[in-house]
């Protein structure tokens, strides 16, 4: 299978700050990439490097084989960007904002018309074409953004956090939306800082922190790197995790992380979870959930980086795109 998204070394400074420190990435054809990391790792410099919005200080990369500083002009025919921030335009309705996009793009009016008409009836937002977008909910306009990138067809699309603020019903939506364009050969860089959205979606992931990718491989592959499973447990009255989290430590010769009123440790011995049953028992401590499962990628992403994904950095090295950039790109 080809190679719709490759980038070998890719350098990026912003003053003093690098904000890629010598990326690499490859995304085969027809298939998603998951860019994974916190604020401030480097995932928005990569996306718009690949999408000729900045030019590379090091490296090199191509999209759709085309390279992105000496053919952006080619790459850019090929490709589609929906940003962390809407594009459309609150004061046209959804259709004008579609039509507005095909013109730009050069399209016959009776072309671009058809094909607004198209993608609001795919997107659910047929109802809607004529009201102002600014009437829109969070989730509406999100795929009304969608819908935006789609209008020139293009081979590759970057969404970069797409589903950031939209509740889970909107995030379902739009995941579904994302599987039928894999479906129908579009290639996808996915970057976000949501694990289940990562696991769920992408085919292969990288994760990227201080500008490195530090891991690459399936959700699977990435998720057998930590080794191991992990303990947790949960007891009936929350007042008894201080227990529960002692003796873990105590059995498994590590710090328990903490969240709802579970603890949970990594395990590769055997043993550890008999012994921690038993230390339960006698410190008669009950339990509401007690669970030996395999790692997830919020684990696996905590083992390889000392934090969770969730967890804010210093932003800097990731700058806002303009308006126009994230209208043209």
């Amino acid at each position: 299978m080809s190679h719709a998204i490759r980038a070998e070394g890719l350098v990026k400074r912003f003053g003093a700050t690098t904000a890629l420190a010598g990326v690499d990435l490859t995304a085969r054809s027809g298939t998603v990439l998951g860019l994974l990391g916190p604020n401030g790792a480097g995932k928005t410099t990569a996306v718009r490097v690949l999408a000729t919005l900045l030019r590379p200080d090091g490296g090199h990369a191509t999209v759709g084989g085309y390279d992105v500083v000496r053919d952006a002009h080619r790459v850019r025919q090929l490709i589609g960007l929906t940003g962390q921030y809407a594009s459309v335009d609150e004061t046209l309705t959804g259709a004008e904002n579609l039509l507005l996009i095909g013109r730009l793009l050069g399209r016959p009016r009776a072309e671009a018309k058809a094909r607004a008409r198209e993608l609001l009836a795919e997107f659910h937002l047929d109802d809607a074409a004529d009201r102002a977008a600014k009437t829109y909910s969070g989730g509406m306009r999100r795929r009304l953004d969608l819908a935006a990138s789609l209008v020139g067809r293009p081979q590759v699309l970057f969404l970069d956090e797409p589903t950031t603020g939209l509740d889970p019903r909107s995030r379902n939506e739009l995941w579904e939306i994302v599987r039928g364009l894999v479906g129908d050969g579009v290639t996808v860089l996915l970057t976000t800082q949501y694990l289940e959205e990562a696991d769920q979606l992408a085919d292969e992931i990288a994760v990227v922190d201080h500008g490195r990718v530090i891991a690459t491989g399936t959700p699977e592959e990435l998720k057998a790197k930590t080794g191991g499973q992990v303990l947790a447990v949960r007891p009936v009255e929350p007042a008894e995790l201080a227990t529960v989290i002692s003796v873990m430590r105590t059995v498994a010769a590590a710090e328990p992380e903490t969240a709802q009123n579970t603890a949970t440790v990594p395990v590769n011995d055997p043993g550890v979870l008999p012994a921690v049953v038993r230390r339960l028992d006698e410190a008669g401590v009950v339990v509401a959930e007690l669970a030996l499962r395999g790692s997830s990628l919020d684990e696996v992403f905590l083992s390889l980086t000392g934090h969770r994904a969730d967890e804010d950095e210093p932003a800097g090295d990731d700058p806002v795109p303009t308006q126009l950039e994230r209208t043209t790109a």
